[in-house]
Order: structure tokens, then C-alpha cells, then sequence
């Protein structure tokens, strides 16, 4: 008797995607300056904002992930639970928090970032 083998591992995979107009913060940068960016992004995070795009990515890419997670922006994952850093080739990469990493079960992520025009549009996939 042959034995079937399931296709399902018992992991699953999260997807978040988020839009944000450019220029909603623009004028959040441009009103408010670092202080604007602070609210969701970490020192060494800012010094990889090149342009309020760059920094509209960066808030899609943290809204996408936590939508990923089903929870959104709040208690159970905040901004500052997540860091975007940059591979040695620029692309970007997602950490979470020990606390989120262990509560969500988060094995690996994976995130795309794209402009068009005045949009930025980010996507995330978690792994747990």
C-alpha cells in the first residue's frame, strides 16, 4: 500500500497589501519634518528615507504587514514592532519585534515595495 504524502505542511502564508498617496506625506513631512517620520520609523530607518516617496514605501510596507498579520496598526503590533533594513544589493527586508515574532508564530517574511505615479503600494508575505 502506497502512502499519500499531504501538500499541506501545517505553515501557512499571510499577505498584506497597503496603498498610500505620495503626497499625503509629503505633507506630513514637509508639516512636521523628522518628527513626522519618528511616529513610525526608527532613527536608522529615517537615514534610509532618500525622499517623502522612499518614506510613503516605508509606511505601506508597515501598514501591508500588520493587515498581513490581521491585527493592524495597534497593542498587538505597532510600528516600532517592525524594522526595514536594506539587503547589501538595496532590497529591503522585514524584521519584527521578538514579542510579535514569537506571538504570530513568524518564521519568514517577504515584502515588495512599487511607486507609480503619486502611489505607493507595498505587499508583505508572512510565513508562521
Amino acid at each position: 500500500m502506497r502512502e499519500e504524502k499531504a501538500f499541506y505542511s501545517g505553515e501557512k502564508e499571510m499577505i498584506g497589501i497597503d496603498l498610500i498617496k505620495t503626497e499625503r506625506m509629503k505633507r506630513l513631512m514637509e508639516k512636521f519634518g523628522d518628527k513626522a517620520l519618528a511616529r513610525f520609523l526608527s532613527k536608522e530607518e529615517i537615514t534610509l528615507v532618500k525622499s517623502y516617496k522612499t518614506a510613503a514605501g516605508f509606511w505601506a510596507v508597515k501598514e501591508a504587514a500588520s493587515k498581513a498579520l490581521g491585527v493592524g496598526i495597534g497593542a498587538e503590533c505597532s510600528f516600532h514592532d517592525m524594522t526595514i533594513t536594506k539587503t547589501k544589493k538595496g532590497a529591503p527586508q522585514l524584521e519584527f519585534s521578538q514579542k510579535v515574532t514569537q506571538q504570530f508564530k513568524i518564521k519568514d517574511t517577504s515584502l515588495s515595495i512599487t511607486h507609480d505615479g503619486e502611489y505607493a503600494i507595498a505587499v508583505v508575505a508572512i510565513q508562521n
